[in-house]
Formats: C-alpha cells, sequence, structure tokens
C-alpha cells in the first residue's frame, strides 16, 4: 500500500470572483522510501501537491491519503497532530527563528511535541554531527550561511522521524555548489534512513539527483520515470 496516494485530485483557488485552478485531476502513488521530484515550471501544480500532502490545504475534489488519514476529511485538531508529528518539512527560505539557536530551531518540533529538553538536545546532537554542522549549535540563524541554515532545517525536519519530508525549492537560495552538496546529503539520508522525501523543484541539480521524476504542466500529470535504482 503506498504511503501517499492522490486521486483524481483538483484544486481551486478562489479570488474574491475570480477561480484559480491549480490541479486538475491530478493522480499520484508514493511509497514510502522514494526520493522524487515534482518537476514543472512556475504555476504547474507543484507547491500546491506539496501543500495538500502536508495537509496545509485540502483538496477541492478527489482524495488525498497519506498512511490512513485522508486529508480532505479530516478535522483540524487531526490534521495539527498529523503535520506536528508525521511531517517534516524543509522551505526554501529556511524558516528559522532569528531570536533562538541553530539547536534551539532544529529542537522545536520536539519541544511542540512535549519531548523534554534532554532528549531532544541528544537527538539534535547527533543529527548536528550527521548533516557536518556539529559545532555551531548555540549560533543563532543570522551567524550562519544560507547552507548551513538549510543543514539546520534539514535536522529541523529530521528530528521528529517523520513519515515524509516535503521540500518546497530547497536550493532556490543556494549557490551551484552548496545545493549540490545539500542534494547529495538528503539523498544519502534517504538511502541511509529509508526516510521518504517529496520534492518541488525546476532546478536540474535537484531533477538529476531523483530516484523519481514526476512532471506536472498546467495542473495536470505530463510524465512520470518511475522509481529508479
Amino acid at each position: 500500500m503506498p504511503l501517499i496516494t492522490l486521486a483524481d485530485v483538483s484544486k481551486t483557488y478562489r479570488h474574491g470572483s475570480l477561480e484559480v485552478p491549480a490541479l486538475a485531476n491530478f493522480s499520484l502513488a508514493v511509497e514510502a522510501g522514494e526520493f522524487t521530484v515534482l518537476a514543472g515550471p512556475s504555476g504547474s501544480g507543484k507547491t500546491t501537491v506539496l501543500n495538500l500532502v502536508g495537509g496545509l490545504d485540502r483538496p477541492s475534489a478527489g482524495t488525498v491519503t497519506v498512511g490512513t488519514l485522508e486529508i480532505g476529511g479530516a478535522p483540524a485538531k487531526i490534521l495539527a497532530d498529523y503535520r506536528l508529528r508525521r511531517v517534516g518539512f524543509i522551505f526554501q527560505s529556511y524558516n528559522l527563528i532569528p531570536v533562538l539557536t541553530a539547536a534551539e530551531n532544529a529542537e522545536f518540533t520536539l519541544m511542540l511535541q512535549g519531548v523534554p529538553r534532554p532528549q531532544r538536545r541528544r537527538r539534535v546532537i547527533g543529527l548536528f554531527a550527521e548533516l557536518g554542522i556539529d559545532g555551531l549549535e548555540e549560533r543563532r540563524p543570522g551567524d550562519l550561511s544560507g547552507g548551513q541554515q538549510q543543514r539546520v532545517a534539514i535536522a529541523r525536519a529530521l528530528a521528529a522521524e517523520p513519515d515524509v519530508i516535503l521540500a518546497d525549492e530547497p536550493t532556490a537560495n543556494l549557490d551551484s555548489r552548496t545545493a549540490e552538496e545539500l542534494l547529495d546529503l538528503m539523498r544519502d539520508l534517504n538511502l541511509r534512513r529509508g526516510v521518504t522525501f517529496l520534492f518541488s523543484s525546476h532546478d536540474d541539480r535537484v531533477i538529476g539527483r531523483a530516484r523519481r521524476v514526476v512532471r506536472l504542466e498546467d495542473g495536470r500529470l505530463a510524465g512520470d520515470t518511475g522509481q529508479r535504482p
């Protein structure tokens, strides 16, 4: 049974009297452990898919199911718990809290879950070492490079050990070398830990490292390479 299933999903956004279609009869199944990128130009529907899978939005038609949770019919409280415990998010703008240290940012989701401080600090210290940013725990985001900030964001996403990590244009604000290093790192995490990654990107560096490329055009499925070794 797939970890993620979108079945005949449509999504229309309304701005006053204007209706803007974002997805149209889109279907996709993602197995646990995949490293998959949603590829396509801006406005093709990539971010909408991530928002639906992440429980940040609900479909206008069709069903979005992650594990046994059907997003469209889930109460708000269930969705909030789902976002807290089962999904990790990585954003192009990092979304770190400026007044917190790097370690505190990485621990933030665990803190919201009620994990005791010693336990969450041990987990984060281990992740920082694994991600090559050990020694930076007490620095604030403003004292870190873009690549270091994104590694902190990856640690935050991994810390809660979610079912899936969603990454929306994760290399958009990084130089080529840093972007490639981070992509190799995330692919290594996928292979070693079996973490499921679902990206959105129009960056060839991301697309070239994905094991599966799902292409969207105008909110519709335009191609799917299937899972590669």
